[in-house]
């Protein structure tokens, strides 16, 4: 079934008693750089820290007004998913169990145990994702998946909804891709509400499945943990749900490590915010599809989420990226 505006509109409706409406934000010194005009929604300041409450939130809110309460609710996760299950189901008195991979931000597994779901750490993300399916075979027990979950993407669209709704028009909308949930989202409420954009995805190149997929006309995954600072990016294959939306994007780019740690500085420099690296992929993207634009320009970029534990900044901060000012022409 091919998701449309209204079943966005109907997941905004069903979270907004429990999600923050996040604010905009802009840089009138990187407009001024860059020519153009960029506009930020910014999930950072999200329930949880990330846009990933209003999948949570959509499904489980879903399942309550359909009534199949669960008995208790499982999910898998890296990061930002895990709490948005955790505080989801606690909103309804619901058990929650968390599957994690072990190589997990420590603060995003404390996190997620803080909002009182009990966690399951293992080696691998494929481990992970084979103990969330045997979970899941429990009577009673409902199985949260990060991305491939038609309730999951119309939650996640609702981020580029309310953005929309305040800044039309918008000339393209740019949002990072790990597993495809929050494009496919923001995919179908651009095409709804502002069906002239462009939506185009970013993703790191060494966690390029997507990139691969898109490529090859199916779905590629990861052979090993990939090495990258985006946590949120590292998903090993998008779904089967995800897939054909993004197989429906105007522009894909992937982006290196080096470009993704320059844009987390400056977008903390210029908006003054705390945002974690998969956050600045979609800057670069940004960057590369203003280069080839000949008129002004209006882009609306999803910021998504805030978490970063001390290790990753470290690595962020390592070198000093802030003397060399954003261009169009580097």
């Amino acid at each position: 079934m091919q998701l449309t505006l209204q079943d966005i509109q109907a997941a905004k409706k069903r979270i907004a008693p429990y999600i923050n409406q996040t604010p905009i934000l802009t840089s009138s010194l990187l407009n001024e750089w860059l020519g153009h005009e960029v506009f930020f929604k910014c999930e950072n300041f999200q329930k949880i820290g990330a846009f990933k409450a209003r999948g949570g939130l959509s499904t489980v809110t879903w399942l309550m007004e359909t009534g199949q309460q669960p008995k208790q609710i499982v999910a898998n996760s890296s990061g930002n998913h895990a709490q948005a299950v955790a505080y989801a189901a606690r909103q309804f008195d619901i058990p929650a169990t968390i599957f994690m991979p072990e190589y997990s931000s420590q603060i995003k597994i404390r996190a997620t145990q803080g909002y009182g779901a009990k966690v399951v750490l293992s080696a691998t993300r494929d481990e992970t994702d084979a103990l969330v399916r045997e979970a899941a075979k429990e009577a009673g027990t409902y199985w949260i998946p990060p991305f491939n979950h038609e309730q999951v993407i119309c939650g996640q669209g609702t981020a580029a909804y309310e953005a929309l709704s305040e800044l039309e028009p918008i000339d393209a909308v740019f949002a990072p891709c790990g597993g495809g949930g929050l494009l496919s989202g923001t995919l179908i409420a651009t095409r709804g509400l502002s069906p002239k954009s462009q939506v185009v995805g970013v993703e790191p190149l060494n966690a390029n499945d997507a990139a691969e997929s898109l490529r090859k006309g199916s779905i590629q995954r990861l052979t090993g943990i990939p090495n990258t600072l985006a946590d949120g990016a590292m998903t090993m294959a998008v779904g089967e749900l995800t897939f054909e939306y993004l197989k429906q994007l105007d522009q894909f780019y992937e982006v290196e490590e080096e470009a993704m740690i320059y844009w987390t500085q400056w977008l903390s420099h210029l908006l003054k915010i705390r945002l974690e690296p998969t956050c600045a992929l979609p800057m670069e993207g940004v960057r590369q599809w203003l280069k080839t634009q000949t008129t002004k320009q209006r882009v609306l970029v999803i910021i998504s989420g805030g978490n970063m534990d001390q290790p990753t900044m470290q690595k962020i901060w390592a070198r000093d990226y802030l003397q060399r000012p954003p261009t169009l022409v580097a």
